[in-house]
């Protein structure tokens, strides 16, 4: 047989040579002339130190040459007390090897065979060395995890920030997902020290408070329930932190910035607290620091707290609640009424507004919405999370027509149709209202909607894309000459600044929405009227926004072709390959608004990308950060830049404005012909570049590539 080591040196001058092809014939021939290809692949690597880096070292090769070499000849494979004394020796080499050698090795001397006492501990001598990494990684490689104390191993991976070590330590393995989660709730216990679990590994690492602190503990548990799916009651401590947040965010809500009904924080405040006695005394406490000794009261007699537990002044209190009760209920009341004057009004019958709860009920709201040349207006609602684990579930959807409004109880029609066999039927008229692009579909910021609706029945996943004929009067807000929330505030009078479609409706109607209904529990049952008259005005409105931007858009700042730039591009992220602005899409009042095309009938002369001098308005930013890594010459407009400050640069610098949408119509007028091009908005930042390149016949050569980068 021949030495190992010679081989070794022979094999360590084609490593030099970088010639590797040579070298894993050279590895092959060597193996096949020793005596004791395992033995022998040890001694080398005993006494070679280059394979101890990152990447693909000559110890790499040598590995997973042999473990491709056995699988070809499996007689190779030792057993007995031989292999036995291999286990022992490859120990101590996998203490020291990289990551991306402790497969083949493990392989090569069947690891997963040995003892696993000895595996135990040989990891648990790597553990009190301080190797609390390589540590873990080798329990993982070798399945060692049930075996082992989940707390004592993931402690200091989580104090150094291995934070994804130690997901992927328990990755496999429920019962550790549990008790990690457990130990980590008993660190959010109030009055618990972290700092005092880090004094026990003093002096084998630093540990760093800015990296693993409460804050970054109480994320870590949330994201762990919802990555693992565990039941949050395992970690009471940090969700009671999360609920209290909660509670001092409802006061700031109703107290300081006065936006949410009494009704609203009621509902949302008794839902937080529930039965909890710890959060019940944290109410207490915040009502008297915000409000009076009477809602303090009144609070404690709702939650039914013991008076022994309650301050002095507030079990006093108790005695007066029913006089001061009757009076808040009237003052409350009077007020509600004036503020109706003041907001956008359901101009519609009450008994137009239908509430639908059965499968029955639908049809008649079907027949009528999907009807070709129809326009309707789509909202959603549903209970707000407050930060909790998951995505929201729409409970109510709302479709407003010309006369009336179809107001869907999703969440009972879906358990309906469970139960009854209809769920594809109606997930089928779901899914027809979108895709029909012969019905003209109303919206404010679909993608938060749509994605809420594929959360809500993940058979409804495909909607955006499949959506067709929809405007989403959230692009109308970003283009229209609207006041600023600071200025709505000074002419309106309201308590606060309006904002998103309240800003819109308010501009193009007169009055802006009433929010005070938003966070609202649209779970519970039944819906109160102001909810009902709340979700039928939020689809509704639509319908008038759309209607007067269309009749009138040049006194919104809008050009004419107000349709052409807004169906089909929805503020989502759709895949459709064609271009929708070509047909002819209805308003309410029966106007057709209709497109004009912009390719040109033959393509310009050539040119490089360093000829090629663009200005990207503030919707393109991704697009124009494309260019310039293809080596354009791109300026590109900020977020608080008026889009015709695009003109003004192409006009001084002679630039081509790459725009999109309604600040198309309004940039070409302001240079000359072919120095403005309109860019698909719904399109990938790619698939953007590619249709610019082509247009202006732009040629990319490798060498363009990156060459404006620093």
């Amino acid at each position: 047989g021949q030495d190992p080591l010679r081989l070794l040196k022979t094999l360590q001058l084609l490593w030099t040579k970088n010639e590797i092809a040579k070298l894993k014939e050279e590895i092959r021939w060597g193996f096949a002339g020793l005596e004791d290809p395992l033995a022998g692949l040890l001694d080398m690597l005993e006494n070679s130190s280059d394979w101890k880096g990152k990447g693909r070292s000559l110890g790499y090769y040598l590995t997973t040459e042999l473990q491709l070499w056995i699988k070809e000849y499996p007689a190779l494979q030792q057993s007995g007390s031989r292999l036995e004394k291999l286990q022992a020796r490859v120990l101590g080499t996998l203490a020291q090897c990289p990551t991306n050698l402790l497969d083949p090795l493990i392989s090569i001397y069947q690891l997963h065979t040995a003892d696993r006492n000895c595996l135990l501990a040989h990891v648990s001598h790597l553990y009190h060395k301080g190797n609390y990494k390589e540590a873990a990684v080798l329990s993982m490689k070798l399945k060692l995890q049930p075996d082992q104390d989940v707390e004592k191993m993931c402690t200091p991976l989580l104090l150094q920030d291995k934070t994804n070590l130690v997901e992927d330590y328990v990755g496999e393995h429920p019962e550790l997902q549990s008790k990690l989660l457990h130990i980590l709730d008993t660190w959010c216990e109030p009055g618990f020290d972290i700092g005092d679990i880090s004094r026990q590994y003093q002096g084998t690492f630093r540990y760093q408070p800015d990296k693993f602190n409460r804050k970054t503990l109480s994320k870590l548990i949330f994201r762990l329930l919802d990555r693992f799916n565990v039941d949050p009651a395992l970690c009471p401590n940090v969700i009671n932190q999360r609920h209290l947040r909660t509670l001092r965010y409802l006061f700031y809500k109703r107290f300081v910035e006065k936006t949410m009904t009494q009704e609203n924080w009621t509902d949302h405040v008794q839902n937080t607290v529930g039965e909890n006695r710890w959060l019940q005394g944290h109410l207490i406490q915040l009502l008297l620091r915000y409000c009076d000794l009477n809602t303090a009261a009144r609070w404690a007699q709702r939650c039914n707290l013991p008076k022994e537990t309650l301050p002095y002044e507030v079990a006093d209190e108790l005695q007066k609640l029913q006089i001061q009760e009757r009076a808040e209920e009237t003052k409350a009341l009077n007020s509600e009424e004036s503020k109706k004057k003041d907001y956008y009004q359901l101009p519609i019958p009450r008994a137009n507004v239908h509430f639908l709860q059965t499968w029955e009920e639908t049809l008649p709201c079907w027949e009528k919405v999907l009807q070709p040349g129809q326009v309707v207006g789509i909202d959603m609602e549903w209970k707000p999370s407050f930060g909790m684990v998951g995505k929201p579930r729409v409970s109510l959807l709302q479709i407003a027509l010309k006369d009336e409004v179809f107001l869907l109880d999703l969440s009972q029609l879906l358990e309906e149709a469970e139960l009854e066999g209809r769920k594809e039927k109606l997930l089928h008229f779901i899914q027809l209202l979108y895709s029909d692009a012969a019905i003209t579909k109303l919206g404010y910021g679909m993608s938060g909607d749509l994605s809420s609706l594929a959360a809500t029945c993940s058979a409804l996943k495909d909607t955006d894309k499949q959506a067709q004929g929809v405007v989403d009067l959230l692009i109308v807000d970003k283009q229209v000459d609207v006041l600023s929330p600071e200025q709505s505030y000074k002419d309106g009078g309201c308590k606060q600044p309006e904002k998103g479609l309240s800003l819109l409706v308010q501009h193009v109607l007169g009055k802006p929405l009433d929010k005070t209904e938003q966070l609202s529990d649209w779970e519970k049952r039944p819906l109160r009227e102001e909810q009902i008259l709340y979700a039928a005005s939020d689809a509704y409105c639509l319908l008038e926004v759309y209607e007067k931007l269309c009749k009138d858009p040049a006194s919104f700042g809008l050009s004419s072709d107000l349709t052409e730039s807004l169906v089909g591009k929805p503020s989502m992220k759709p895949r459709a390959k064609k271009q929708l602005n070509k047909q002819e899409v209805p308003s309410p009042s029966g106007q057709q608004c209709k497109a004009s095309k912009t390719e040109p009938s033959h393509l310009p002369a050539p040119i490089s990308p360093k000829e090629f001098s663009v200005i990207c308005d503030n919707m393109l930013q991704g697009l124009g950060r494309y260019l310039r890594c293809l080596g354009v010459d791109v300026w590109i407009l900020e977020n608080e830049d008026d889009h015709r400050k695009a003109a003004e640069i192409a006009r001084q610098e002679g630039r081509i404005i790459l725009t999109s949408g309604l600040p198309y119509q309004t940039l070409r007028s302001q240079v000359a012909e072919g120095r403005c091009f309109s860019v698909n908005c719904s399109e990938k930042a790619k698939e953007q570049a590619l249709q610019v390149l082509k247009h202006f016949n732009v040629r990319v050569s490798l060498a363009d590539i990156f060459s404006r980068c620093q």
